[in-house]
């Protein structure tokens, strides 16, 4: 099911499913604040990208998601990120000041970019303009960006306030492209992070969270998903599969690069996400990458391992392998790039 209040972004959304096919949808134009009054059942996933910090009252938005959630059922949810937007905000208001009275949207627009054109480099948004690009994507880009009538932000320990200790939920960050990455301190200070981060990775979960968006101030959305109960597939399993996702990247391919260190640890350094980590190969740590496939589960890949002799001494159990593997697998997971499925589902 798809819902918008926007018959224009229905329309959108129309031509996108058809131009690929998908014919099994319904539409549904209504605010997602009346979604208890539908009668539209209960799901188990309901994605909500960008519009709970445009409403009025977003926990109310929230409530009504919630209420149409399947008890083990999942929301996928963007909002904005305060820190990574810090220069939008005094723009935002610097505009509201100049366009004050301008009732046609043509007129309020052009005035709009004669003021953002001439602010000068001392400007906060100037300052970190680089990072923002919908002003530059035309008039809908710039409205939305800086002309927004309703647009509020979020920190990591808000959200942490808001969702967690208000409502018990669950989230687990993953940011476009990058994955959890960025809400990992000990991924962000580069191959030879301090040794004080030490004493942050002691801290709680949500310490280390609101740690690292204060370390970078990169991150200008907060995207995730929040569950009623933990819901992330647990590394350790041997009845899950691990596949590699988003790049063409193979198992043998992975276990080249890691095998050029020679046992000693190696430096990944990965464009698209930008992360940049030393990480240790482990003992079977090409042989264990050699094997993933998407198919085989843990298990699976754990005898072949065992079967090829790479080992000296006793073969390694599958916990032993786990052990082994999990500084790999932790940084290749952090980057949304090795997940896990369990072996009963479809790949």
């Amino acid at each position: 099911m798809h819902l918008d209040l926007s018959a224009t972004s229905l329309g959108i959304a129309k031509r996108r499913a058809e131009a690929r096919g998908l014919a099994n949808i319904r539409w549904v134009r209504e605010s997602l604040l009346e979604l208890p009054k539908l009668g539209l059942g209960a799901f188990d996933y309901i994605n909500c990208v960008g519009v709970l910090h445009h409403l009025e009252d977003p926990d109310a938005g929230l409530r009504a998601l919630l209420g149409s959630l399947a008890p083990a059922g999942a929301l996928g949810l963007m909002v904005y990120g305060t820190l990574g937007r810090a220069g939008i905000y005094p723009m935002q208001e610097l505009l509201a000041i100049a366009t004050d009275g301008i009732g046609e949207r043509r007129k309020r627009l052009e005035a709009a970019r004669e003021i953002l054109g001439a602010v000068p480099p001392t400007n906060w948004f100037r300052r970190g303009e680089d990072q923002y690009s919908d002003h530059r994507q035309g008039d809908a880009g710039f409205a939305d960006l800086l002309l927004h009538p309703r647009d509020r932000s979020y920190s990591v320990e808000q959200l942490h306030e808001w969702l967690v200790d208000r409502h018990g939920l669950h989230l687990a960050f993953t940011d476009v492209q990058r994955g959890r990455y960025p809400y990992e301190p000990q991924y962000l200070a580069g191959p030879k992070p301090p040794r004080s981060l030490g004493r942050v990775m002691a801290l709680p979960l949500r310490k280390r969270q609101a740690f690292a968006e204060l370390f970078t101030g990169t991150l200008q959305t907060h995207s995730f998903f929040a569950t009623r109960e933990p819901a992330v597939a647990p590394y350790g399993d041997p009845e899950f599969v691990p596949f590699f996702f988003h790049e063409p990247v193979t198992g043998p391919q992975l276990a080249q690069f890691v095998a050029s260190g020679r046992g000693q640890p190696v430096i990944l350094d990965h464009v698209h996400s930008g992360l940049q980590v030393t990480v240790s190969p482990g003992r079977y740590g090409p042989a264990i990458l050699r094997e993933i496939d998407g198919r085989a589960s843990w298990g699976e890949i754990f005898e072949k391992v065992r079967a090829a002799g790479v080992y000296t001494g006793s073969p390694p159990t599958d916990a032993e392998c786990f052990e082994d593997f999990q500084a790999l697998y932790d940084v290749l997971n952090a980057i949304d790039r090795l997940l896990l499925r369990h072996r009963s589902v479809a790949a």
